[in-house]
């Protein structure tokens, strides 16, 4: 039987290919969803029947509170916002830096330990997930924009778990993933960035937003005994 009915779970950024296809699997579970969207509405509205939608800026304060304020018995915070932060060149660099902070590191950040506050003021146990990338774990040139700020978010994701072990019981973990067919990674796929690795064999096929799907459920699992933890779903590309 599935643990997660009428529990209250924030899908931030979470209208996309990776998020819809969870907010859907969750939602089968008959889990209370919450979903927020920065600034296309018309992709967010297809998961109206099953969510709440709010639109949000994460590196908005305000807009924060706002979607937190949706979920006042929140459980569960699944933060799937990201930029790719794409530099074409290297005078590029400063500008994609800065917009790269707030959106891959800034606002989850804070979006986490905000929500993390409300549940453990509530004395909620709860499950935190936060999205980095392979390009924080492995060395990718050209991703310094991108990888810089994804890797900030996972050394900040684990301090925040340590933070929240023990009594107050919040988890707090990190995804990676790898080139997977559904979200920012489509754009690279179809350009042909990574087809030396199916060529090679390094990988046997590019992810799915299902094999994303489960390790989210994996970390919101109400008795999951893992916490500041990074989990690379990418096929073993980065080995």
């Amino acid at each position: 039987m599935s643990t997660l009915p009428n529990r209250t779970i924030v899908l931030a950024g979470g209208a996309g290919g990776l998020g819809s296809a969870t907010a859907r699997a969750l939602a089968a579970e008959g889990a209370r969803l919450v979903v927020s969207y920065r600034q296309n509405a018309a992709r967010a509205e297809a998961l109206s029947g099953i969510a709440t939608l709010v639109q949000a800026d994460l590196a908005r304060k305000d807009d924060r509170a706002r979607l937190l304020d949706a979920a006042p018995d929140i459980y569960g915070l699944v933060v799937f916002a990201g930029n790719p932060s794409r530099v074409a060149s290297p005078d590029q660099l400063d500008e994609a830096l800065r917009l790269s902070h707030e959106v891959n590191c800034l606002g989850p950040l804070l979006l986490a330990r905000e929500a993390a506050a409300r549940m453990k003021d509530a004395g909620t146990p709860g499950a935190i997930v936060l999205f980095s990338t392979m390009q924080a774990v492995a060395l990718f040139p050209g991703s310094t924009a991108y990888a810089v700020e994804k890797a900030a978010l996972i050394q900040g994701a684990r301090i925040l778990a340590k933070e929240m072990r023990g009594p107050a019981n919040i988890r707090v973990n990190v995804i990676a993933p790898g080139v997977t067919q559904a979200g920012m990674a489509e754009a690279s796929i179809a350009a042909g960035k990574y087809q030396r690795y199916l060529d090679d064999g390094v990988i046997a096929r590019y992810g799915r937003a299902e094999d994303i799907t489960r390790a989210v459920r994996f970390f919101l699992e109400p008795d999951n005994f893992i916490t500041g933890q990074v989990l690379t779903v990418d096929g073993g590309l980065t080995l």
